[in-house]
Formats: C-alpha cells, structure tokens, sequence
C-alpha cells in the first residue's frame, strides 16, 4: 500500500515499554494469523461510508497489526475494530483496549490552559518569562503564553541523546525532566522572533504545562484530571508518570526497527517510557473516552465563550519550514477534507497513532486509534490515512 507523503500536514495536519528483547523471527514481519482477524463493527442506519471498514480491512499488514475506530454525530455513527492484541496469541484487537494518544495530549493541555485564562488566572498575551522568571531567559523574555500554545514562539527544541528510533528505544527507560529539557532548548539561539512563524513541536506544551502547575499551585496531572477528567467521566484517561507500562487491557504496539540480529523487523514496544513528552504527548486513553471529549469540547462543555475561539484561530503567520500558512491553532489543527473544515489533532508514540477530529460544528466527529508499525515515521501510517480519508474525503 502506498504512503501520501506526510499527511499528517496533507491531510490533517494536527501533529508519538516493551520487553527487553525482540520478537522471534517467525514473528518480524506481521504476517496473518491463521484465522484473519474480522473487521467488528455496529453501524447506524445512517453510517458513514462502507469505506470506514474497508480502511481497516485485513489487519494486520505490514503498515499495522490493529486498530480501533469510532466515528459520531447526527451525520451517523460507527464503530469498528480489526487486527490483533498481539502477533504471538494473534486473538483479535480489543476494541476497548488503552493506548498512547501522543499529541492528542496537547488538546487537554490547551483546554485547561484557556480554562485558567476564562478564570484570570492565565493571561494569553502576558509573556511566559512573567511568570516563570526563574527558568525563561531574557532571550526569550517577549514570548507570549499564546505563542507558546499556537506554536509561534519560536523556541527550538531541547537536545536529546537520541537520533533514531533504536538509539531511542536504548534509552527508553529513562525519566526526562521538562524543566531540564526547557533549559536545554532556551540555551539555544530563537529560531524565528516570536508571532513571526509557526513550527509545530512539543517544546511550546511542555512550558505550558510548568505554567499550569505555576499559577495553580497544583501539578499539571492533577489540574487535567480536576478539569477535564472527573467532570467528563473519562475514567479510561490518565497520565503515565515514569511508569513505562499502559495500565489495563490494551493492544500491544509494534515498531519497524533494526534488531538485535542485524536484520529489520517488528520488536515490540508496548513498555516505553513517555516523560520526554509530558504535557505535549503523554497521556494515555481509549477510543470511547476520547470520543466524548471530542464531542464536548466542540460543544463548549470544556472550554466556553469566546476563549473556546482560540482552538478555531489560525495565526496568519507561515509555516518555519513550508513556508505554506499556519495550521495549527491553540491546540488543534485544521485542513479541508472533503470540502469543509476539519479541525482536530493526530499524535504519535512508538507502536501507536491515534487522532481525534470533527466538523466545526461536531456534526461528524472521528477517533481513531492504529497500532503503526512507523508511528513516529515522516509520512502518516498509509491505515491511519485510509480512515481519515474514508471519514471526511480527499484533501
């Protein structure tokens, strides 16, 4: 099957531990099982596109071994679910099952953001440095917590002691700081003046994240769980911490690597360490939980009145390496699919892709979540593309 060069900016551009050996040869390359795994599904009477089951069709291949998708609204509902729990047992994927969302994270962490904004607590067009002095240099003293969260503010990343995915997967074990790893990235010189251009990247949440906790009094985990969480009833949502493993059932998660025999192959990669991430991309959650957030969050059930605009506000400023226009917004991202818009968010951690999205005015909402085998790869997962295509058309 054949990749769309990035779709995470082409199609929509909102946005990623295991045992310590590899799988066994037999097991390297995701063959079928013996009993090819049914796509399971309920349909509305009026469904979307019969497309939605065939994206997920015949997991797993060698793009994925599962997936889970949700799809709602009064434009219909559906509910699918195809591949494996794990390519040793090959039992079917459950569809209940956890997973990393990534990026997805960065949502909950612009709405509790704009959250103490409606509330006077959070100012957007204050500068970071005002409220974290001891931490944000005066280099970077005209930065706004606006910018931070549109991705404008022009702060690089922070050094990290790996470049490819088998050097990562070494390390994964290790527990990251963010307030070390903001150091690291301010240390450097701006890549643009702020307001100036977009660069989409995790270093903009991980400062908010440290604002939340320094206006609250109170650590970020606990302020999303507070505002976000318990009043959604999202019981299946959580932050791992420096737990490596996904608590509770969940599908195990894949990634193409070099392995220990030199050869490439699929090792896997469930039991990962997620703090490199934090505030930008490590929450944990299930279809079903996300798909409520989604439709309340569109609804202005958890963000409300006019701070609700600031997710649905592109800056009119040009991407830092495309020069196209800015696609992010404060915590979602927009693209025309099927000639309208579609605002949501994609993330991506090893072994796992998961997005949420929805029309502007909720009336077709997605979840998905793809086990991807190159879920941190440079062109979306071709399963995760598939779905997205099939819910809301062709770019």
């Amino acid at each position: 099957m054949t990749r769309i060069r990035l779709l995470t900016a082409a199609v929509l551009v909102v946005g990623v531990v295991a045992g310590p050996s590899a799988l066994p040869a037999a097991a390297s390359a995701p063959a079928a099982p013996a009993a090819p795994a049914a796509v399971s599904s309920a349909v509305s009477a009026q469904s979307p596109k019969p497309a939605l089951e065939a994206a997920i069709a015949g997991l797993p291949t060698a793009d994925a071994t599962a997936a889970l998708v949700r799809v709602g609204g009064k434009e219909g509902v559906w509910r699918g679910s195809s591949g494996v729990h794990d390519l040793r047992s090959n039992r079917p994927a459950d569809p209940a099952a956890r997973f990393r969302a990534g990026s997805v994270t960065k949502v909950f962490t612009a709405a509790v953001a704009l959250q103490l904004a409606e509330e006077g607590l959070l100012d957007l067009d204050r500068t970071a440095r005002s409220y974290l002095p001891d931490l944000i240099p005066a280099a970077y003293k005209n930065v706004t917590v606006r910018q931070l969260l549109n991705h404008t503010h022009g702060i690089p990343l922070a050094d990290f002691p790996a470049t490819t995915v088998e050097e990562s997967y070494e390390i994964r074990f290790q527990v990251h700081d963010p307030r070390a790893m903001v150091r690291s990235a301010t240390s450097k010189p701006p890549e643009f003046a702020p307001g100036e251009r977009q660069h989409y990247h995790n270093m903009g949440y991980t400062i908010a994240g440290l604002l939340i906790e320094r206006v609250t009094g109170d650590s970020y985990e606990d302020q999303v769980a507070e505002r976000v969480l318990e009043p959604l009833e999202l019981r299946d949502t959580y932050y791992p911490g420096a737990n490596p493993r996904i608590v509770g059932p969940h599908n195990h998660g894949y990634q193409t690597m070099r392995l220990d025999d030199g050869t490439v192959g699929l090792r896997d990669v469930s039991v990962w360490g997620a703090t490199d991430a934090w505030a930008a991309g490590d929450i944990i959650s299930t279809t079903a939980d996300l798909e409520r957030f989604t439709q309340a969050l569109f609804k202005g059930r958890v963000v409300r009145g006019p701070l609700l605009e600031e997710m649905f506000a592109l800056p009119k400023v040009a991407d830092f390496k495309t020069g196209k226009p800015a696609a992010y917004s404060v915590g979602l991202s927009m693209k025309v699919l099927g000639g309208r818009e579609v605002w949501g968010k994609t993330g991506g951690r090893w072994g796992y892709n998961a997005a949420i999205a929805a029309t502007r005015n909720g009336s077709r909402t997605l979840v998905y979540s793809v086990n991807a085998t190159d879920a941190k790869g440079p062109d979306m997962n071709a399963v995760a593309q598939n779905i997205m295509v099939a819910a809301y058309g062709m770019p």
